[in-house]
């Protein structure tokens, strides 16, 4: 299909008008509620981009301002979005899970003047922070069940919002195409939060025509066309779902739908049946386990067809064929019950992916993709080629993008920089920090090391302070370790030590969904997760998965100590990022008295910390932790003896 011309079509209020105007009554987007499908024309979407907008204006909203959204991915986030764009405003999204104090240092940096907020839940946490959010003059709430308790003066209704902007209409019926027609190209749309693996996050500006420009980049490697589905399942703030949900439709026209809950989200899925998905690494590995997991509790016969078909599966991969009695076997049911029957393609983005994993989905038939990118870059700039299987790389770049690797050692690992037409006008507020983020010819330095194969693709490694040595000068990536590890379905998240120590050891979690059926199914007692993770018969389960990857690992890079930790690394704790990223810093300064004691040859160690409630509280949690040896550090210990 044939893209709009961004030359006057230059901001995404310009592409909306656009569209509603060409195509009124196609569906744009779906909502389900209730159970039921809810649809949205480009008609109705403009309508309320229109309505919000100058409620927003009545609200005295103007040019340049800041609005935040807070919330779970619903119309009502896009629509106030493009509507604060439409009056020239920056939109900042904040994640639906943040504690009040995350949220307060994100609206305090960015200054925003008004906030939307999903519900009670979040409009709570905005007021917790009473005079600590001095910039906020209004908070608009979109449910309002629960609000009537609520008297401040801040607070606005939905309803009230669109009384406000139709009587703004109904005086000025032209007011909403005079503003977005004062839109340009270069005027900064979105204020994209960095992971934040190091620090507090930062506010990345991107700009509507380079950001527009980007995407039609990447829909000349990866096509989309009206009549296309997609499913938003990842959190609005991360760049890629405001590349697929926010900016991409507007240019394609492909069709957006929102599941009615996260815990609704697979079914809702499957209802759809989408021909493009983006996934999280982490909600592909718990697919994955839990697909394991069904087959465990399947009665011998299935055990047997389906690893007859994933057997066919593999070998089929590596001749290059598709085997059609697998498909008829397994995989064709398979792929319907998961909602993926009809995926032209399935990418993953946002951390690496093990190959394990990768490997799994490839023999199933789901065409799946590494992409790789930043959020300073307007998201990924390189992704793997149709029908080819590779575990390895993230492909070549997009046309257009540049990407290059700085200082290469003598095997061509360097740092990965790179250029894009959708890059970033710097960070918000701090020239400093844009200043190192730039090499002197534009160049974005990305902090991640990787080389390019014989073929061209683009192979990320690990992020470039987190590449380690032993003290025996063995090089290694903890990143690797990790997935290859998080590839058992026993296995929820892996942090793999060593760096500048004798040798390696892994602080992991249990997969609690696995964990916990394995242990009902065997008449194991528990009665929490802590409790779980402690039991011996657990350390015994996941003895046998660490040795299963070490088995496929070169002697100097095997784990030879671990220990279960207590409880799952959580955002709320700084121990991972909202986008599940670890923070190593935070690990070795949380949990150095458990990784002393690994190092020290002790076998156990009892660990007092803080820990982060659901409500926000915060308490103290101690618990004594068992160490356990592989069966590489008992080899080990032989040999020295």
């Amino acid at each position: 299909m044939s893209l709009p011309d961004l030359d006057e079509l230059d901001t995404f209020p310009k592409l909306l008008l656009h569209n509603a105007r060409r195509f009124p009554e196609e569906v744009a987007m779906r909502e389900k509620e209730f159970g039921i499908w809810n649809e949205f024309t480009w008609r109705r979407y403009a309508e309320e981009v229109r309505t919000i907008a100058l409620g927003f204006a009545a609200l005295g909203l103007e040019r340049g301002a800041v609005v935040a959204l807070i919330g779970r991915n619903r119309p009502n986030w896009v629509w106030s979005e493009l509507a604060a764009h439409a009056l020239g405003c920056m939109t900042v999204g904040i994640y639906e899970d943040v504690l009040a104090p995350e949220a307060a240092y994100l609206i305090n940096y960015a200054e925003a003047r008004l906030v939307v907020a999903e519900d009670e839940e979040q409009v709570d946490k905005l007021l917790e922070l009473g005079d600590g959010i001095p910039s906020v003059r209004h908070i608009v709430y979109h449910d309002p069940r629960g609000m009537r308790k609520y008297d401040d003066p801040r607070l606005v209704s939905w309803e009230r919002l669109e009384a406000l902007g139709a009587e703004v209409a109904r005086q000025d019926p032209e007011r909403f195409e005079r503003e977005v027609a004062q839109g340009r190209g270069e005027d900064v749309a979105i204020l994209c939060t960095t992971s934040g693996t190091t620090a507090q996050p930062k506010l990345a500006m991107l700009q509507h025509r380079p950001f527009l420009e980007h995407m039609r980049t990447y829909l000349q490697v990866e096509p989309r066309a009206p009549g296309d589905e997609y499913v938003s399942i990842l959190p609005l703030p991360w760049i890629m779902e405001q590349v697929y949900v926010v900016a991409m439709p507007l240019l394609c026209r492909i069709r957006v739908n929102f599941p009615e809950s996260a815990e609704t989200a697979m079914q809702d899925l499957r209802e759809i049946g989408p021909t493009h998905i983006l996934l999280a690494p982490r909600v592909w590995e718990q697919t994955a386990a839990d697909v394991r997991a069904r087959i465990m509790d399947a009665n011998p016969l299935n055990q047997w067809i389906f690893d007859v078909a994933y057997k066919m599966g593999y070998e089929g991969l590596e001749r290059g064929q598709r085997s059609w009695l697998a498909e008829l076997l397994l995989f064709g049911a398979l792929k319907d019950r998961l909602g993926f029957s009809r995926l032209k393609s399935a990418s993953t983005g946002g951390a690496a992916l093990g190959p394990d994993t990768f490997r799994f989905f490839l023999a199933m038939g789901v065409p799946l993709k590494q992409l790789y990118g930043q959020t300073e870059t307007g998201g990924a700039y390189t992704i793997q080629s149709d029908g080819e299987v590779d575990f390895d790389s993230s492909g070549k770049p997009f046309p257009g993008s540049e990407v290059r690797i700085h200082d290469p050692d003598e095997q061509g690992l360097g740092e990965i920089q790179a250029r894009t037409p959708g890059m970033f006008k710097g960070y918000f507020r701090n020239e400093e920090a844009t200043r190192e983020a730039f090499t002197e010819d534009g160049f974005l330095r990305t902090g991640d090391a990787g080389y390019f194969d014989d073929k061209g693709r683009l192979v990320v490694v690990d992020r470039l302070k987190d590449l380690a040595r032993t003290q025996a000068g063995i090089r290694f990536s903890p990143q690797y370790l990790e997935n290859k590890l998080k590839f058992s379905p026993f296995i929820g998240e892996a942090v793999v030590l060593g760096n500048e120590r004798p040798w390696l050891a892994a602080i992991l979690c249990i997969r609690w969904s696995m964990v916990s059926k394995w242990a009902e199914t065997r008449g194991i007692p528990f009665t929490n997760y802590q409790n779980l993770a402690a039991n011996p018969k657990v350390y015994e389960l996941l003895l046998g998965e660490v040795e299963k990857v070490n088995a496929s690992l070169p002697e100097g890079q095997r784990i030879r100590r671990f220990v279960l930790l207590h409880k799952e690394l959580d955002p709320d704790d700084g121990e991972v990022t909202r986008t599940r990223k670890v923070r190593r810093g935070v690990i070795d300064q949380r949990y150095r008295p458990i990784i002393e004691a690994i190092y020290a040859g002790r076998e156990r160690v009892v660990y007092e910390g803080e820990v982060t409630f659901e409500d926000g509280h915060k308490g103290l949690v101690r618990a004594e932790l068992r160490i356990q040896d592989t069966s590489a550090h008992r080899k080990s210990e032989r040999q020295a003896a």
